[in-house]
């Protein structure tokens, strides 16, 4: 007969979570590697921002060697990745979510998630910006500490009962908290996107790896929000109008973003970029390395990189950016992402919808812009991703915004509603295109 829920025995429990030393060398590697995976990102974090900061010094020169360099870069990189580390390319979110999946064979998963593909996915990233393209280091954060964390598979004691599953989930949270600086948001994108069936028995444990990464990065970085605070100004009926407004428009911006970054990256489609990209994927790097070069130079250089500068700017309320930046952005990191280089999309995807609720306040008269362009931020970025939850605490935590908690709540809400009519969940449909296919019953 199976045991009585209802009946606790305290010396057994006792002995099997405090004194065990196979559950202490389980709990220990478990958290070690957790420590080591948070510690990668804030390594690839200051690459990143060094490579960047390199791309900043050439562009300064002269605004037209970008013009020159960025489509050689991009095709290099698409190049490499294709030769060398085809898992590593696009964000590395569906590979994780892939690798999830029950129907994958073992054998398969390190052609998706491994430290090998973790090293390489660095590398090429951090050689993408040097390009000044328009991505995120938030996306390949996931898998670059997913991977990590499943190389400690080899240092567990049998029996562990902590699964691959387990340490891929663990893995991807962790990357998110500790590139975001926001623990919160890790532990609940592992809930939203990764953790399809969780298991109980190590929950607490894979919390504390994902919180233990957070704090590294809290550690190198300080204590302090990635944005600083804002100032929103009085929440009430004012706002009503314009925040719904900046919900709508960043829900439908998000799912037409969404829906054409699934569309191109299918490579489904019957037209002639589509075919290029297919016959010469190289070549079709450079051609859309070129566009974002140009679409760099039109934009007076704000469109280079991740958008961090744009978003704090905006913030701040310094900005000093054209009129046409949130079409810009859009495009520059659609070509970034259709080139086929690794490149995640949260930093983007904020400053994009960071310009719109910019664009809105303005629009609207309405005084406290830095409200709305709060709302547009986790507006786009729940309709690009549909995961309202994670969106709302990571722009919470980035800016301070707990006297929004509602508004940017329910804007999360409002986005990913409109942008599940438009498209289907982004993450999801890439993470099915890396399955092999089910066989018919």
């Amino acid at each position: 007969m199976p045991p009585d829920p209802s009946q606790h025995d305290v010396r057994t429990a006792f002995r099997r979570e405090i004194i065990s030393p196979h559950l202490w060398a389980t709990r220990a590697v478990v958290v070690s590697t957790a420590a080591l995976a948070g510690l990668v990102v804030v390594g690839f974090t200051w690459l990143a921002e060094a490579a960047f900061a390199v791309f900043r010094g050439l562009e300064g020169q002269a605004w037209w060697l970008p013009i020159a360099w960025t489509p050689l870069c991009c095709a290099a990189v698409v190049w490499a990745t294709r030769r060398y580390a085809r898992g590593a390319a696009g964000s590395g979110i569906p590979q994780v979510m892939a690798a999830l999946d029950p129907a994958l064979s073992g054998g398969r998963r390190p052609l998706l998630v491994s430290l090998r593909l973790s090293m390489a996915k660095i590398g090429l990233t951090s050689a993408g910006l040097l390009g000044g393209l328009s991505l995120g280091r938030e996306g390949p954060s996931v898998q670059i500490a997913a991977g990590v964390m499943l190389g400690a598979r080899r240092w567990l004691p049998k029996g562990s009962g902590v699964s691959a599953h387990s340490l891929l989930v663990a893995g991807g949270a962790a990357g998110i908290a500790a590139a975001f600086n926001t623990p919160l948001a890790g532990v609940m994108f592992a809930i939203e996107e990764l953790s399809r069936s969780p298991e109980q028995r190590n929950s607490g444990l894979i919390v504390a790896g994902i919180v233990l990464a957070g704090l590294i990065a809290v550690s190198v970085h300080g204590n302090g929000t990635h944005f600083g605070v804002i100032h929103p100004g009085p929440i009430g009926l004012a706002l009503l109008w314009p925040g719904l407004l900046a919900a709508l428009a960043s829900g439908c911006a998000g799912g037409l973003f969404a829906r054409l970054l699934l569309t191109c990256l299918r490579g489904q489609s019957p037209d002639a970029p589509s075919r290029w990209r297919a016959r010469h994927p190289v070549w079709f790097a450079a051609g859309c390395g070129l566009l974002v070069a140009l679409i760099g130079a039109l934009s007076g250089g704000a469109t280079y990189g991740s958008g961090n500068e744009a978003t704090r700017s905006l913030l701040e309320n310094e900005a000093s950016l054209p009129g046409a930046f949130t079409f810009f952005k859009f495009v520059a990191t659609w070509l970034t992402a259709w080139s086929g280089v690794p490149a995640g999309i949260f930093a983007p995807s904020l400053s994009i919808g960071a310009a719109l609720g910019h664009d809105i306040a303005l629009l609207t008269g309405y005084t406290h812009g830095a409200a709305l362009i709060a709302l547009g931020m986790v507006g786009f970025l729940a309709a690009a991703t549909q995961a309202p939850l994670t969106a709302f605490i990571i722009v919470m935590e980035m800016v301070d915004g707990h006297s929004m908690v509602l508004s940017l709540m329910a804007c999360a809400v409002v986005a990913s509603t409109v942008s599940r009519v438009l498209s289907p969940p982004l993450y999801g449909a890439l993470a099915a295109i890396q399955l092999p296919p089910r066989p018919l019953r």
